[in-house]
């Protein structure tokens, strides 16, 4: 007599592998290139002067140092959990749930910050509505598109993606217009370092800004698993699409700051748009169009990466195992998807995010640091499979310019930091004596 098979509930099931080459590259370039350019140039304009084209190629050079450590452990490693599944096989569940809290905190709070963006100015140039009406409508979209399934919703993504790059690439090309018919200042291209800082500081500072705008990558660690073919794809994938961001970044960065005075940009919560308006003949509302795309599609992709990345903690055993169930046939993990939503519309709803949110490329700093470390650590262990492999130096560099953008985060920025990183290691703690206990 046969025994009956195990219950479903006592093996987390696999993800569909779904994704090509060609998705993969769009999902990381659409990631990269996400709401966070249309408001970046005149940020870092106000760090580092007219000169925005050096800290975004700076913050490029830096991001691909850990872009090139991530490509080893995916290949080696290809499953969803991203920085929290390396950090557990090199340190064990406590860094690895540490890890993982550090992401989740900065994914669920982008979420809940882009949606609270997508019912603001961009999209007050249609309509106007409640504010609470717009982010429960809109997270619940998101949702809904998460959960149908990784095709779907990367699909979605290339077809957002192309329209975010086609703003982008209409902004280089009207800033040119603008040089050209003599209304622009390419001397400002030069103009590095602001009247209390000199350049390298003004380098450093501005790069710090960018390089939140280049950590998109780290997303699509967490679909590794839905990948068809990782070891070939991801490595392509992923320095193809930061390459691709990087020369539309250092581009529109230059772009911007011949076209518009410095203090045009750095005084604009809309720094792209100022260069539609000089252009002229280019209708504002198409440009807010574009904008409202690229945050929904910024928000989608974050989304995918929280609720993967929660599935993945919660498979090696550092969250609850209910959190691994999937839909049957869409094979998409519906309590995790359920649950970073949930905290997200929590966050968006209270309005009290600006703090949290403040804390994010800490967050991410600490989490670099502890990957690029890992990676060293894991060299050690032999693997059966071919993969990827990364000079020793580059995850070395990697953890060393985690230091240095470290040390220009503002003090405010690093007390805020703290307080969530001495909440991730209590329940860190708890988590990892938990497993023990098992």
């Amino acid at each position: 007599m046969k025994a009956p098979p195990a219950p479903e509930s006592d093996a987390p099931a696999t993800l569909k592998k779904a994704l090509t080459t060609s998705l993969l590259y769009f999902f990381i370039l659409g990631d990269v290139l996400g709401a966070g350019v249309y408001v970046l140039v005149g940020q870092v304009a106000a760090k580092s002067g007219g000169a925005v084209w050096a800290p975004l190629l700076a913050a490029l050079c830096l991001a691909l140092l850990t872009a090139t450590s991530y490509a080893e452990l995916v290949t080696k490693y290809p499953r969803a959990g991203g920085a929290s599944h390396y950090a557990t096989l090199a340190y064990g569940p406590f860094v690895g749930f540490f890890a993982g809290f550090c992401m989740l905190a900065a994914g669920v709070v982008s979420v809940a910050a882009l949606a609270r963006g997508f019912g603001g100015d961009y999209l007050s140039e249609f309509v106007s509505l409640p504010v609470v009406l717009v982010t429960v409508v809109f997270l619940a979209a998101l949702a809904l598109l998460n959960a149908r399934g990784i095709s779907e919703s990367t699909r979605a993504n290339a077809v957002a993606t192309v329209i975010e790059v086609s703003g982008l690439l209409l902004v280089i090309g009207l800033g040119a217009w603008i040089v050209l018919r003599g209304d622009g200042d390419t001397g400002r291209l030069t103009d590095l370092g602001t009247p209390t800082e000199g350049p390298v500081p003004a380098l450093l500072s501005g790069a710090v800004l960018a390089y939140y705008s280049f950590v998109g990558f780290e997303t699509s660690v967490n679909v590794a698993e839905e990948t068809r073919d990782p070891r070939r794809s991801y490595p392509r994938a992923l320095f193809g699409a930061l390459a691709t961001a990087g020369a539309v970044y250092v581009l529109v960065g230059a772009a911007a700051a011949a076209a518009v005075p410095t203090e045009r940009l750095t005084e604009s919560s809309g720094p792209l748009l100022e260069v539609v308006r000089i252009a002229g003949g280019v209708p504002t509302k198409l440009f807010s169009a574009i904008a409202l795309v690229a945050v929904a599609n910024g928000a989608l992709l974050t989304g995918i990466m929280s609720s993967r990345l929660t599935y993945g903690m919660a498979r090696d055993g550092l969250l609850p195992r209910i959190l691994t169930k999937v839909l049957p046939g869409r094979r998409t993990p519906w309590v995790a998807i359920a649950t970073t939503t949930g905290l997200a519309l929590l966050l968006a709803l209270t309005g009290d995010v600006s703090t949290l949110a403040s804390t994010l490329v800490l967050l991410l700093l600490v989490v670099f640091f502890i990957v690029n470390t890992a990676l060293l650590v894991l060299r050690r262990r032999a693997t059966p499979r071919d993969h990827f492999r990364a000079p020793t130096v580059v995850p070395v560099l990697g953890a060393l310019s985690c230091v240095v953008l470290a040390t220009q985060i503002e003090r405010d920025v690093w007390v805020r930091g703290l307080l969530v990183l001495a909440v991730g290691a209590v329940l860190g703690v708890a988590a990892s004596r938990s497993q023990h206990n098992r």
